[in-house]
């Protein structure tokens, strides 16, 4: 039976390899800013210009979807940029904003928004990062990543724990270093190695690994 699989970021990397993994056998809700030749060659459903920043946007996408009942809800869309305390202006706060907008509140209003449509029993998994990890932060740096991707992690494992009666389980996954280009494809792996890693630990993810943070290799992670 076709499951429904509703995908943030989907135009590109981590987003856009999910999609075609699940496009061919499941019916995906493919979610974006703008698309991409990739993307629209996809047998999926796409609601472009949704800006996880507004709510308004998000009403949108609400109301396009129509309570179409929801198996799967793949955050994944995120931003990147570097901030140190050495060069805080107010251009470098602007953006530490930003990510907190887009990986950190973003990913929870959507899940607030589609609550009712996540069906009882079903997943959300947030794309995290290593580097909201406070005991695993040896480098400094890159102070909104970090501090959004924290926020995101303890806002996920309330989730994880508010959900429990309705046995929906929710998976906080660091997807590795990965080769995207959000790390201007710097990283170990690429995003097929990425992908095919994530979508084991979303295979195995139930009420008893509900909100454990994760590498995607299947490693528990430090909080």
């Amino acid at each position: 039976m076709k499951k429904t699989i509703l995908i943030t970021g989907a135009n590109k990397g981590i987003g856009l390899e999910l999609v075609k993994r699940y496009c061919h056998s499941d019916n995906v809700i493919a979610v974006c800013r703008t698309s991409s030749i990739e993307l629209d060659a996809l047998p999926v459903s796409i609601h472009r210009d949704i800006d996880i920043r507004n709510n308004l946007s998000i009403k949108s996408l609400v109301n396009k979807i129509n309570g179409q009942k929801i198996d799967l809800f793949l955050n994944v869309a995120g931003i990147l940029s570097q901030e140190d305390i050495y060069d805080l202006d107010s251009a470098a706060i602007d953006r530490i904003s930003d990510q907190f907008e887009v990986n950190a509140l973003g990913p929870v209003k959507l899940v607030a928004a589609f609550l009712g449509d996540i069906v009882d029993g079903g997943k959300i998994i947030m794309i995290t990062s290593r580097m909201g990890s406070v005991e695993d932060n040896t480098s400094g740096s890159r102070l909104g990543y970090r501090m959004s991707k924290a926020a995101l992690n303890i806002a996920s494992k309330s989730l994880s724990v508010d959900l429990r009666p309705r046995n929906i389980s929710v998976g906080i996954i660091h997807p590795g270093a990965v080769q995207t280009d959000m790390t201007n494809n710097r990283g170990l792996i690429t995003v097929v190695e990425s992908v095919d890693m994530i979508l084991e630990r979303i295979k195995e993810l139930s009420l008893n690994t509900s909100g454990v943070f994760f590498h995607a290799s299947g490693e528990i992670l430090p909080w």
